[in-house]
């Protein structure tokens, strides 16, 4: 579809075709023979051309007046909307790299191979890179934790860059233990709440926390007063578990189902590359996006094509003028 984008400046037509109008009719008796004379020839032979007439250039003058006001009125073409990327939230994947996450327990298939056990860590990071991708307008984030807690990138909106930093992950890169309330903490701090409101993935295999100097118990409570869900994603299960089932905890900590379930999040135990998948797209439909209506189209600009045209009548003008003086 063709429109002017200001055709208020089409008004401009009515001077120039005036002006043009009164050029040429002035131009009607300014336009007298040439007499051309040669010492050769006696006078009376002498030859009457006509000289090069000024209608020529009146009316290349006007037409060029013409298409500047045309090219001020700003025609264009315009297509079909815009759909500008949907709303979203900030994300922190909070990935817990001790040496329990490099355990071979998952099972996933693979077509030349046929069912085999791969690590945790390796099903890991393909299902986040493949959420983090689908997730348009999102900010993500990502932390790694063990004994100490490293931010791999604060969140952004670069997807690419999130994906690149996910797939550097390595087991024990943090160190061994689980610094949870430490890693909390961190990504508290890191999220911004916005609309919608900013959420944490915890990725961890439930193992106690046995390091760092923040408590899961304080981080909670910082995540429930700022109004941040946690999802616990459980990857396997602690296989130190059986051994601490006599101990007595004399000072309890919330497992991972306590810190979802007390910030409005959910809790997934997971056990296989398919419930890695199903989960994610779980999480995906619990913290949707919202889509934004569409405020531009796709325009394509012809102004420049009249421009053109207006200066190439100009030269053309002037070469007629140029040549009827000489």
């Amino acid at each position: 579809m063709f429109e002017l984008a200001h055709p208020g400046w089409l008004f401009l037509l009515l001077p120039v075709a005036g002006w043009s109008w009164l050029a040429w009719r002035r131009a009607q008796g300014e336009a007298p023979d040439a007499i051309l004379n040669h010492p050769a020839l006696p006078l009376a032979t002498a030859m009457r051309q006509p000289a090069p007439g000024l209608r020529g250039p009146v009316a290349l003058y006007g037409l060029a007046f013409a298409m500047l006001a045309l090219a001020l009125a700003q025609p264009r073409e315009v297509g079909d909307w815009v759909v500008p990327p949907p709303e979203g939230r900030d994300m922190v994947l909070l990935i817990d790299t001790s040496l329990t996450m490099s355990i071979r327990d998952f099972a996933a298939y693979d077509p030349k191979l046929g069912d085999r056990e791969v690590e945790r860590m390796s099903v890991l990071k393909d299902t986040l890179s493949r959420f983090v991708q689908g997730r348009a307008g999102d900010r993500f984030g990502v932390i790694v934790f063990g004994s100490e807690v490293a931010t791999l990138t604060p969140p952004t909106f670069d997807r690419a860059h999130v994906i690149a930093q996910i797939q550097r992950i390595q087991v024990g890169m943090a160190g061994n233990d689980t610094a949870l309330g430490d890693a909390l903490g961190m990504a508290l701090k890191q999220v911004r709440t916005r609309r919608l409101r900013p959420a944490i993935i915890l990725v961890s295999d439930g193992a106690d926390n046995n390091a760092g100097t923040l408590t899961p118990a304080e981080a909670l409570a910082v995540a429930h007063q700022s109004g941040v869900a946690i999802h616990a994603l459980q990857f396997g299960s602690d296989p130190y578990a059986a051994g601490r089932a006599g101990q007595i905890d004399h000072d309890p900590q919330p497992a991972l189902a306590d810190l979802a379930r007390l910030t409005q999040g959910q809790y997934f135990s997971i056990h296989s590359a398919a419930d890695a998948t199903r989960v994610m797209r779980a999480i995906d439909k619990i913290e949707p996006t919202l889509p934004r209506p569409p405020r531009r189209r796709q325009v394509r600009e012809g102004y420049w094509a009249v421009l053109a045209l207006a200066a190439a009548a100009l030269v053309w003008a002037r070469w007629l003028a140029l040549r009827r003086s000489a």
